[in-house]
């Protein structure tokens, strides 16, 4: 499951800003002008983008396969809510507790997943994410079990501004938070640590000739992403004030991979995309089809996959490459 590398648009995976990426940037200001009252969906967006992008770092770049991601999104999840619960409310400092436990959380497994083969890491993910779920149903009088925890008295921003039911401030608060950590990933990947990262997807044999400890960096990078996703959870429940066991869930983990999917593995914005379209789909034809949105949205999937080979941004690089060749 090697990814394609990140040029989809010329510009777009160098160091500098091209203003293809100013202009993705400025639209979800343009999205939260022009729409006020879907605050709230945009802010699930900008969370859910989040959370693709730290599965991107792992699989995209480092080609470590994944099926329980969500363990590392829940543990940030109900960092953040039992947090609130015993009177830490205040908001960027319980998100930066949480993802500081599931970055820890995320070492620490990495420790199982990465010296194994692929089906190994597919298999022990799966198990962990699989064991943090029945923890947390078993757990009930701590997490809520399958009711979860809700009405957190989760704080206001800066002590000012609370989050409302209208979704501005999440929204503000969501979009900033994944701008932020873009930044950082997007040095991260451009840094000689995401070259060697590339070197040891495409060809991890190689790389210790040339002096590179594979299996620290990929441990490293785990944990990075295993703290993004907590910061992703932690966010979630915050600017809904609730948390819930399927942060936990199987579903949760193959819906993150459905958004990869869709947006292009190994370029950062493929996960951007991905989870932008995901998200918009399934609020459009669950509103259109409450019964079948299922079915469509995996029609769309198998459709996407057949004729657009590394997503949406993959789609998108093939048709440039094809208008360059006739030019």
């Amino acid at each position: 499951m090697a990814a394609a590398p990140d040029a989809v648009i010329p510009g777009i995976a160098r160091p500098r800003w091209h203003r293809v990426e100013i202009a993705f940037w400025i639209a979800p200001v343009v999205a939260y002008l022009a729409f006020p009252d879907r605050r709230l969906l945009l802010s699930q967006v900008f969370v859910y983008g989040l959370f693709a992008l730290s599965l991107d770092l792992v699989l995209g770049y480092a080609g470590i396969l994944s099926l329980g991601h969500a363990a590392f999104f829940g543990a940030g999840a109900y960092t953040a809510a039992l947090l609130a619960q015993h009177g830490w409310t205040e908001p960027i400092s319980g998100l930066i507790a949480s993802g500081a436990v599931s970055a820890a959380f995320g070492l620490l497994v990495s420790l199982l997943v990465v010296p194994g083969s692929d089906l190994g890491r597919l298999m022990v993910t799966l198990g962990v994410g699989l064991l943090m779920y029945e923890a947390a149903n078993q757990t009930a009088s701590i997490t809520g079990g399958v009711d979860g925890l809700t009405d957190l008295p989760i704080g206001a921003l800066f002590g000012k501004i609370p989050f409302g039911l209208d979704g501005r401030a999440a929204c503000v608060y969501s979009f900033a938070i994944l701008a932020l950590v873009f930044l950082l990933a997007r040095r991260l990947v451009h840094s000689p640590f995401g070259l060697a990262l590339r070197g040891i997807r495409e060809n991890v044999r190689r790389m210790p000739a040339i002096g590179v400890n594979v299996n620290q960096r990929l441990r490293v990078v785990f944990a990075i992403a295993a703290g993004i996703a907590g910061v992703a959870g932690a966010a979630l429940t915050q600017t809904t004030q609730l948390c819930g066991i399927d942060s936990l869930g199987f579903q949760r983990s193959a819906e993150l991979l459905i958004m990869l999917v869709f947006g292009g593995a190994g370029r950062l914005y493929g996960a951007l995309v991905g989870a932008t379209v995901f998200i918009v789909a399934q609020d459009a034809l669950a509103g259109v089809s409450p019964d079948y949105w299922q079915f469509w949205l995996g029609a769309v999937l198998v459709v996407l996959v057949l004729i657009a080979r590394g997503g949406l941004l993959g789609a998108l690089d093939a048709l440039v490459r094809r208008v360059r060749r006739r030019r």
